[in-house]
């Protein structure tokens, strides 16, 4: 009787040390509450629809909602600060992209929010740029665009998600690398500048296959070039700016995972273990295939060291006057 009074004693004891354990370490619980993933732009872009599935299959592996936040605005910047200074518990993601993640940070003057004001968590993968027009615009590759923005300097009019984002960056470049006149139109996100592409309101933009997707399939606009070292496999028809004589401009979207910085390290090893897992999943891997996605995968410390690579190479350039600082 005493040893089973005594075994029930020591089990009651080590319940009670697990929940005091627990409590010290909100990791151990994590996610306890629904987990808020900011997307930097409008909804219908490149990040709003890697979020929205890479969400959903957190969701249902981690038993929590990861609620997509789209906060678009200063070509990432806006929901990105919301990021940065956002409580360190794990509850405030955000899907980013060379935008929000550096050019943000060094092609302003006083930026809002600094490279260590976030920690990384997974690299999710890439994509190149592709050069997306209107269907009458007297231009069927990058090769005619050059000649007929050279004929016209300042007609041709391209948009963008916003002035620092990756489409603007990559605008600056071409400009720099072939020395045309193009006017640079600066959007809240890649949808309306897509939608304004297709309307006619603007000549072309910068995007992925990702956005622009259906508008492609549809015939409602038309591929130039694909800024990237190969073609892409969903447009296998389509030169990329090399082949068209055009070199040096090349651009890629890459994607990735990241949080407040001082979050719990165990926390953003489990978000990065879970997110690897769905990104290997057959599914997931069809559907970005599909997109044009190259996926990546890989652990925290390789992102981090990504981002900071990624990073020097934008200063090389500044430092080139390839990219102006505002």
């Amino acid at each position: 009787m005493a040893i089973l009074v005594l075994a029930r004693i020591v089990g009651a004891l080590s319940l009670l040390s697990s929940a005091a354990h627990a409590a010290q370490d909100p990791a151990a619980l994590y996610p306890a509450k629904p987990v808020r993933l900011v997307v930097p732009f409008t909804p219908g872009a490149s990040s709003d629809i890697i979020a929205r599935l890479l969400g959903q299959k957190l969701g249902e592996a981690l038993g929590q909602q990861f609620i997509v936040d789209n906060r678009p605005g200063a070509g990432g910047g806006v929901g990105a600060e919301t990021v940065a200074r956002a409580a360190p518990d794990g509850y405030t993601l955000m899907i980013t992209n060379p935008g929000p993640a550096i050019n943000n940070i060094l092609l302003r003057k006083k930026p809002s929010y600094t490279l260590s004001d976030f920690a990384a968590i997974v690299y999710i993968g890439s994509a190149p740029m592709i050069a997306v027009a209107n269907v009458k615009l007297p231009a069927n590759d990058m090769k005619e665009l050059i000649a007929y923005a050279k004929a016209n300097p300042g007609k041709v009019t391209w948009g963008s998600s916003g002035s620092g984002s990756n489409p603007h960056a990559a605008l600056e470049q071409l400009k720099a690398a072939t020395g045309v006149d193009i006017t640079h139109v600066p959007y809240k996100g890649t949808a309306p500048a897509l939608t304004d592409t297709v309307g006619g309101q603007i000549d072309g933009l910068y995007t992925t296959t990702i956005s622009a997707e259906s508008v492609i399939k549809s015939g409602r606009a038309k591929v130039l070039g694909v800024a990237g070292p190969k073609r892409a496999a969903v447009l296998p028809n389509v030169p990329t700016l090399a082949e068209q004589g055009i070199r040096g401009a090349d651009n890629l979207l890459w994607v990735g995972l990241v949080t407040t910085a001082k979050v719990p390290r165990a926390i953003i090893e489990r978000l990065n273990g879970e997110a690897n897992r769905i990104l290997r999943t057959p599914e997931v891997k069809q559907r970005f295939e599909q997109l044009g996605i190259d996926i990546e995968g890989g652990t925290a410390a390789h992102f981090e060291q990504f981002i900071r690579a990624q990073a020097e190479s934008l200063r090389a350039l500044i430092k080139a006057g390839v990219l102006p600082v505002e």
